[in-house]
């Protein structure tokens, strides 16, 4: 999967329906969650940084995650000194970073991932406690929204409710589902949406606070 977002990574940036994408993932998900200027962000799945500098812009350091180096590359060569995103070509499924963020946003990189479960989880060890995530993907579709073919796509969207009980079960809370988005591709509509919520408190972490 990574070899093909690599091959594509130098034409990302040219796609409208791309930077759309990004444009009404970042309103949304700054209309719903307060991004304050003292907080660490990861962007899962980050690509080129369509999101990442979006929310840069608003927060203290965005650190951009991905498998594709080239894409990475891509993210890199936007750096400037008065915005920057930092690049990490790492599986943190695999191999969890040694720290923890504020918070978790992502732009249709879940249908990328083939256990949403594993991924959850991956995203709740590495929150702060009380952190979010803002999480953004498609609706359950019938699998003709990648033109490309379906090449390391493994979910064809999500249904809700699935999902919602799928981010309850890897320890979060007060989950939410909002529109984001509607992708128009012959005649035909792909909704996309933005699900939040936050890292559940347990009575350990309660504790540690008296």
């Amino acid at each position: 999967m990574s070899e093909r977002f690599n091959q594509v990574a130098g034409e990302w940036d040219k796609g409208g329906i791309r930077q759309n994408i990004a444009h009404f993932v970042f309103q949304t998900i700054a209309s719903r969650i307060a991004l304050l200027n003292n907080m660490n962000i990861m962007d899962f799945g980050a690509g080129t940084g369509l999101l990442s500098f979006k929310i840069a812009s608003m927060v203290k350091r965005v650190v951009g995650v991905d498998l594709s180096q080239k894409m990475l590359e891509q993210l890199e060569s936007k750096n400037n000194s008065t915005l920057s995103v930092q690049p990490i070509c790492q599986d943190i499924l695999n191999t969890p970073l040694q720290e923890q963020f504020h918070g978790i946003v992502s732009s249709m990189a879940m249908h990328h991932v083939e256990d949403t479960f594993e991924l959850f989880k991956a995203f709740y060890n590495h929150l702060k406690r009380d952190g979010f995530i803002a999480i953004a993907d498609l609706e359950a579709e019938d699998g003709t929204f990648h033109t490309h073919g379906n090449d390391g796509v493994y979910h064809f969207g999500f249904e809700k409710e699935s999902l919602r009980g799928t981010i309850e079960k890897a320890g979060f809370e007060h989950v939410r589902f909002h529109h984001a988005y509607t992708v128009q591709k012959s005649e035909r509509e792909y909704p996309i949406f933005v699900v939040t919520a936050t890292k559940k408190v347990v009575k350990s972490d309660l504790l540690e606070r008296f």
